[in-house]
C-alpha cells in the first residue's frame, strides 16, 4: 500500500502528493489534457476532409442519388414499407391498438415484477430493507382502483384507550379509500373534532353538527360537508357541543339508535335524490365507552380496532370486547369486530414484536398484515388541515396506511361484510 503524503494545493484547496509536480487529486494531468486536444484536433480535420470530399462529387451523380432516393417510397406497397416509409396503414393501426391493449391487461403483472425485482435486504439493514419495502408498496398501490363493497359498510373506529391513533387511522384510511376511487363519509363524534381539523371541515360552536344530528333530530345531509383536498371524501363534523350531549341524551327517547336512524335516514336520502352512495362509513369515536360510543356500536357492523404496540394497549383491547359482546347480545347483534390495526409499530424494539405476535395469536383473521410505523409526517399532517395522505404522500406512514386500506377493501370486496366474524 503507497504511504505517500496528501497535502493541501496552495489556494485550490485540493490534496497534492508531497514531493511531486503533479496535479492535485481528482484534477486531469497536463499530459492527459494533451491528449485530449490532439484529439480534438484530429476529429476536426476529418470532418473538414469529408466535407471536402462531398463537394467534390459531381453534381450528376448527386442528383441520380436524389432522383433514387425520391423514387423509393413509390415501391413501399406492403405495410411494412409503408411503416418504414412513415406512411401509416390499416395493419399498423390495429397493431398499434393491440399493444396499447396488452399494455393495459399486463399492468398489474407489470407492477407484481417490478416490485419484484427489487432486491432482498437482510435483519442486518434495517434501513435498506424499510426503503425497499416502501419502494414495494409504492410501486404496487399508487394509482391503483379499489373494488367497491356490495354495500355500504359501517365501520366503529373504536379504542377507550386513548392515543392509539383511532383519530388518525380514521382520516387516513378514508382519504386512502377516496384517492382510490371510493366514496367515503367520515362522522366525527369526538368532542374534540380532531377528525373534522385532520380533514379541513370547519367545526367551531356556530357550525351544524353531529351535535344537531343527534340531539336535535337535523337529517344528516344538512351537517355532511365535503373535504377541500380529497374528492370524495366527506365529514359530519363536531363540535364542542358534543361534550354535554352524554347528559342531553340520558332523557330521550331511543337514545342508543339515535345514530343508527340517521345514518340509514341519510344513505336513503342520497339514493332517491340520485347522489352518490358512500361506499364506506367511518365513526370516529371518543377515547370511552359513553353514550356516544354506544351509538356508534350499535349503528355500524364492523369494529375497526386500532392498537398501539405496547402493553397498556392490551388491557384496553380486553375491556372493549367485553363491551362489543354486551352490546351484540342486547342492542346490535350484527356487531363484529371486523378489522384489527397495529399502528406506532417499531421494528426496533422487541416490545412492538411482542405486542404484535400476541394480537395476531389471538386474532389471526382480524389482524391486517400491514403496520403503520411511527412517523414524524403523520402527525406533522393535521397542523397543516390535511391528512398524510396529501401532506406527504410519499412517506413511509402514508404508505403505510394506503397499503391498510387496500387490504381492508380487498377483504370488504372478497367478503360478505354484514356477516358476522367469530371473535
Amino acid at each position: 500500500m503507497s504511504t505517500a503524503v496528501l497535502q493541501l494545493e496552495r489556494g485550490l484547496g485540493w490534496p497534492s502528493l508531497v514531493g511531486s509536480s503533479a496535479s492535485p487529486v481528482g484534477w486531469p494531468s497536463p499530459e492527459s489534457v494533451r491528449h485530449e486536444e490532439m484529439v480534438a484536433d484530429e476529429t476536426s480535420r476529418a470532418d473538414v476532409s469529408r466535407e471536402t470530399e462531398t463537394d467534390a462529387v459531381p453534381s450528376e451523380t448527386r442528383t441520380t442519388e436524389s432522383t433514387a432516393t425520391t423514387e423509393k417510397p413509390a415501391e413501399a406497397t406492403t405495410p411494412a414499407a409503408q411503416a418504414e416509409a412513415g406512411e401509416p396503414s390499416a395493419a399498423a393501426a390495429e397493431e398499434a391498438l393491440a399493444a396499447v391493449s396488452v399494455s393495459r391487461e399486463t399492468a398489474t403483472d407489470e407492477r407484481d415484477a417490478l416490485a419484484a425485482s427489487l432486491p432482498d435486504t437482510d435483519h442486518d439493514t434495517p434501513l435498506a430493507r424499510a426503503v425497499a419495502e416502501d419502494a414495494r408498496k409504492r410501486i404496487a398501490l399508487t394509482g391503483r382502483v379499489f373494488p367497491k363493497p356490495a354495500q355500504t359498510r359501517v365501520l366503529t373506529v373504536a379504542n377507550q384507550k386513548g392515543g392509539v391513533g383511532k383519530t388518525t387511522t380514521t382520516v387516513n384510511i378514508a382519504a386512502a379509500l377516496a384517492q382510490a376511487g371510493l366514496t367515503v363519509l367520515v362522522i366525527d363524534i369526538d368532542p374534540q373534532g380532531n377528525a373534522s381539523t385532520a380533514l379541513g371541515i370547519e367545526h367551531h360552536a356556530e357550525v351544524t353538527s353531529i351535535y344537531d344530528v343527534l340531539v336535535e333530530g337535523t337529517a344528516m345531509h344538512e351537517v355532511v360537508q365535503e373535504c377541500p383536498d380529497v374528492p370524495g371524501l366527506w365529514c359530519a363534523p363536531a363540535t364542542i357541543d358534543l361534550a354535554g350531549a352524554e347528559i342531553e341524551l340520558v332523557s330521550l327517547v331511543a337514545r342508543e339508535t339515535r345514530l343508527d336512524k340517521a345514518i340509514t335516514a341519510y344513505l336513503e336520502h342520497t339514493a332517491n335524490q340520485g347522489g352518490v352512495v358512500p361506499d364506506y362509513v367511518l365513526i370516529d369515536c371518543p377515547p370511552s365507552l359513553g353514550l356516544l360510543t354506544v351509538n356508534a356500536f350499535v349503528a355500524a357492523q364492523e369494529v375497526f380496532i386500532p392498537i398501539q404496540c405496547e402493553y397498556y394497549a392490551l388491557e384496553g383491547l380486553s375491556q372493549l370486547l367485553k363491551n362489543i359482546e354486551l352490546i351484540r347480545s342486547h342492542l346490535n347483534p350484527d356487531l363484529h369486530v371486523s378489522t384489527i390495526l397495529l399502528t406506532m409499530y417499531d421494528g426496533r424494539t422487541r416490545l412492538s414484536a411482542q405486542v404484535a405476535d400476541e394480537v395476531r395469536a389471538h386474532f389471526p383473521d382480524q389482524v391486517l398484515r400491514n403496520t403503520v410505523p411511527r412517523s414524524v409526517r403523520v402527525s406533522e399532517a393535521p397542523s397543516h388541515g390535511q391528512t398524510v395522505m396529501t401532506y406527504d404522500p410519499n412517506s413511509s406512514g402514508a404508505l403505510s396506511y394506503l397499503a391498510a386500506a387496500s387490504e381492508l377493501a380487498d377483504r370488504g370486496a372478497a367478503s360478505d361484510p354484514s356477516a358476522p366474524a367469530q371473535n
